[in-house]
């Protein structure tokens, strides 16, 4: 009985043990099914080692490594809760992660262990109520998060990955229950700070089950599949990584995307299935041989932001590869739709429903949208979360339908079209940030009065990060913005910081106090042009 994606796992190890697994571009280790199945053992029997019990969360802070696919394994197997989170989080943002999951045992490798340290100190700051943003009530009961360290010297009081995969322990029991609680994974919600969303593994499994039922497949045994896409993040995690162990394809794991170094990549380990986000393909177009240097690819799929038709139209002319389209989300394990499901796929879609899920539109007063008409999109289906953490706000209502946040419109075939956004998400290069959560390090500034902040499209990441701030009394607007962007590098990771910065006499308000960011984002687009126009 699979009941668990490290099920998975086992049974691609029993089938197929000596083939190869997973391969790790920047070190050139490789493992088989056979030795991945043996260390995610061993790491499950680590993590009782350390004191953990079912249903204790820990924390990953790691990149694209093996050991991130085996901490992640061995925490499901053991029946612990992962939080898997972006390794280029400040340790601010590490604290406030830690503080909220109330997570017990903190993963972290060279790049990421000094910010969790820093992170862990903060934590023993808030607990006596000296940290700004951390209720010292979410500490309550819970002890200091212990540091496994990967790949570099523990310090005092913590433990190195090599211990804890050590030996092997007792046999673990199996899950019983698929409806456990398997993953927290921090996402916008529909508005404000971050929220983590309650990930079952029912959610994880059906999900992996509904794209391994997509007729042609994304995944196949034969295939090798890139796996540049951060694993933090739901579109790696559970569609590349997920997919992959259910379909038994190997993967080859990169740590980050360098336009021409991902190229040779492909060429190296004959790499057949492309799953990137839509920056990617502004890198490419622009290359000689684009054709010639993808040669062993089958397939490249899209998702995490939308791709516009002209580029889909342009890079498949150029490089002679098939590009399939899908719209996902963090709450729904992410795959909602693929082209690769429509009969007949339109320029600007982004696909027909996955096999067992459903897609339906809502108008403003909640009753059905009619005709091709523009609504509410809202889905259900066995891959859907239970709501936010720590309570379950907030998730499907009674009869299993979510609502997404976003708009759109449904053809006579059901393929999907996406229109807008009603939250106020912004997507640089695939990756979600929070407008308040930004404004509110922005207000902290000294010299900052007010702030708003907004996205605005980029060709480079997608969209980009925009500040309008009101300065203090009469400072210098260059000082403003250079104390602005100071206090962004501190305290955000670098995607979530403000590409620009407009310091302005004032905000426009509407007349109950809100901000009118159409009128920004208008004024954004205006500026835009004007530059446009001036550069011709």
């Amino acid at each position: 009985m699979t009941n668990s994606v490290a099920d998975l796992l086992t049974s691609a190890a029993r089938d197929l043990p000596d083939g190869l697994a997973v391969v790790e571009a920047s070190s050139g280790r490789r493992v088989t099914w056979a030795e991945l199945e043996d260390e995610v053992d061993r790491v499950a029997a680590g993590f009782g080692r350390q004191g953990t019990v079912a249903g204790y969360r820990v924390m990953l802070a790691l990149g694209n490594r093996i050991e991130f696919i085996t901490t992640y394994l061995g925490a499901l197997r053991a029946q612990l809760v992962v939080v898997p989170v972006n390794p280029r989080s400040t340790a601010n943002e590490f604290a406030r992660m830690l503080a909220d999951s109330g997570a017990r045992l903190v993963v972290a490798d060279p790049d990421t262990v000094g910010a969790v340290r820093e992170a862990i100190s903060f934590l023993e700051s808030a607990r006596s109520g000296d940290f700004e943003g951390i209720d010292p009530a979410l500490l309550e009961g819970v002890p200091t998060p212990r540091t496994v360290v990967v790949a570099t010297a523990p310090e005092q009081g913590e433990r190195s990955y090599d211990e804890l995969s050590a030996s092997h322990g007792r046999a673990l029991p199996a899950l019983q229950d698929p409806e456990t609680l398997a993953a927290l994974l921090y996402t916008s919600g529909t508005s404000g700070r971050p929220r983590a969303a309650m990930l079952s593994h029912r959610a994880l499994l059906s999900n992996i089950e509904q794209i391994a039922a997509v007729d042609p497949p994304m995944l196949d045994v034969d295939d090798v599949v890139l796996g540049v896409l951060p694993l933090f993040h739901v579109y790696g995690l559970n569609a590349v990584l997920g997919g992959a162990l259910r379909m038994r394809a190997r993967v080859v794991l990169a740590d980050t995307f360098e336009p021409a170094g991902t190229l040779d990549l492909i060429e190296d380990e004959a790499i057949s299935v492309v799953p990137v986000a839509p920056p990617v393909f502004t890198h490419w177009l622009p290359m000689e041989d684009l054709a010639e240097r993808l040669g062993p690819v089958r397939l490249v799929l899209s998702g995490s932001a939308p791709l516009s038709a002209e580029v889909v139209e342009e890079f498949v002319a150029k490089a002679s590869v098939d590009v399939h389209q899908g719209y996902g989300l963090t709450e729904a394990a992410p795959v909602v739709t693929s082209t690769l499901c429509s009969k007949e796929a339109e320029a600007g879609s982004v696909g027909a429903a996955l096999p067992g899920i459903e897609i339906r539109l809502r108008d403003e007063d909640g009753g059905p949208v009619e005709g091709n008409d523009p609504g509410d999109i809202e889905i259900r289906g066995d891959n859907l979360f239970g709501g936010y953490w720590p309570d379950g706000a907030d998730g499907p209502d009674s009869e299993g339908w979510w609502a997404t946040g976003d708009v759109g419109f449904l053809d006579d075939d059901g393929d999907l079209f996406l229109v807008d956004r009603r939250k106020e998400l912004v997507i640089v290069s695939g990756f979600n940030v929070y407008p308040s959560e930004v404004e509110e390090v922005i207000k902290e500034t000294p010299d900052v009065r007010d702030c708003a902040v907004i996205g605005v499209e980029d060709e480079r990441t997608g969209e980009a990060v925009v500040a309008y701030v009101v300065a203090a009394g009469s400072v210098p607007a260059e000082q403003v913005e250079a104390a602005v962007r100071q206090r962004c590098a501190d305290q955000l990771a670098r995607f979530k910081q403000p590409a620009t910065v407009h310091v302005v006499d004032e905000l426009p308000y509407t007349v109950t106090g809100k901000v009118q960011k159409g009128r920004l984002r208008a004024a954004a687009r205006k500026r835009v042009a004007l530059f446009e126009e001036s550069a011709e």
